[in-house]
């Protein structure tokens, strides 16, 4: 970089410098339950191996790890994952999301202010603006930069070259990514739900950390009812801790983790009180479906996109919510752990108003 070129990149990264708030104590207490290495992160077998194979080849050769995309639903690990990469690299990580970043210097402030085996984590990388993301792919392909100064006949490209870093990108909507920023993520990985045995070990540790005083049978019910989700298992444990404390003698048994648990509306299968209304109003207002996303949104009071990203996922890969081309329908499984009679509707008995989408 040129003696001249030095004011330009002080010039980017000061229209980035904007002062971070103060992370929430519920953020900053959950980073104490976030694994550090892949060896404490429960879950997500395949994967790790891949990338453990990966991290290992990048610290033999002596170069950062290639740019990694990591997607599904919310609460599964996309960002300690991206946390977890950082440590075992030995660099630092930047944290931001794509509707942060509203022009190129915003972009630039944070590129420029990498070193060589630093992680910029994005999350949300889908929601990038057009403008954001055409001035990321030199910088993920060529580690450089190319800022355009002035306008008209004036003009002129100057490049600042960036250090070799590692972009993590997190998204629960993979198909809005665009493909030219899709095809450029090297280690490209989806997250699934945890099983029953993978979120016990997450509650166990997490109730190490904690210090809290539980059971198997606590375990286990609140693993059973956590939705497949790591975050909504910390989530549980830390009500049941707090249940266990005013209700009980501070210790976690089954008895208490349920008794807990069905004061927050979770049933046994980890349905909260919002999964079931969405049920109970599909079958008892449309008839069993199918329906569309919108009208059901509107029937139990909710955002369509809510529907869609929280509740949709866990109760599709439950067996009680089927997504088809005319709408949302309703499972007999559905039928069967609500206790309705009736059975759901029959591919030839459509309903009349599961038109909109």
């Amino acid at each position: 970089m040129t003696e001249t070129d030095k004011p330009f990149r002080s010039y980017l990264t000061g229209s980035a410098t904007r002062p971070e708030p103060a992370a929430p104590e519920e953020e900053v207490f959950e980073q104490t339950l976030r694994p550090r290495t892949l060896a404490e992160f429960a879950g997500q077998e395949k994967l790790k191996q891949n990338l453990a194979i990966s991290i290992e080849a990048a610290k033999q050769r002596g170069e950062p790890l290639g740019h990694c995309l990591f997607s599904g639903p919310p609460g599964l690990g996309k960002t300690t994952l991206a946390h977890i990469l950082a440590h075992e690299l030995g660099g630092k990580i930047r944290v931001t999301s794509g509707p942060v970043l509203e022009k190129p210097g915003d972009l630039a402030g944070l590129l420029t202010g990498l070193e060589r085996g630093d992680v910029l984590f994005i999350d949300e990388i889908h929601r990038l603006r057009t403008v954001v993301e055409e001035y990321l792919y030199p910088a993920m392909e060529e580690f450089q930069l190319d800022i355009l100064i002035d306008s008209g006949p004036a003009a002129r490209s100057v490049s600042l070259p960036l250090e070799h870093f590692t972009l993590v990108g997190a998204t629960t909507k993979r198909g809005l990514l665009t493909g030219p920023l899709r095809s450029r993520f090297e280690h490209a990985a989806r997250l699934d739900f945890y099983t029953s045995d993978e979120l016990a070990q997450i509650v166990e540790r997490s109730g190490r950390i904690l210090d809290v005083a539980i059971d198997a049978d606590g375990i286990g019910v609140i693993a059973e009812r956590s939705r497949g989700t790591a975050r909504v298992a910390n989530r549980l444990l830390k009500w049941s801790r707090d249940f266990a404390l005013v209700k009980g003698d501070g210790r976690i048994t089954g008895e208490i983790a349920g008794a807990a648990l069905e004061a927050l509306d979770v049933d046994d299968v980890g349905l909260d009180e919002m999964d079931t209304r969405i049920l109970t109003a599909l079958i008892d207002k449309f008839g069993g479906g199918p329906v569309g996303v919108n009208s059901l949104a509107v029937a139990v009071g909710e955002d369509a996109d809510t529907l869609e990203e929280v509740h949709e996922p866990f109760l599709i890969q439950s067996g009680f919510l089927h997504r088809t081309p005319r709408g949302r329908v309703a499972t007999a499984r559905a039928y069967t752990h609500l206790g309705i009679a009736g059975s759901p509707p029959s591919a030839d008995n459509p309903q009349e108003h599961l038109f909109d989408s």
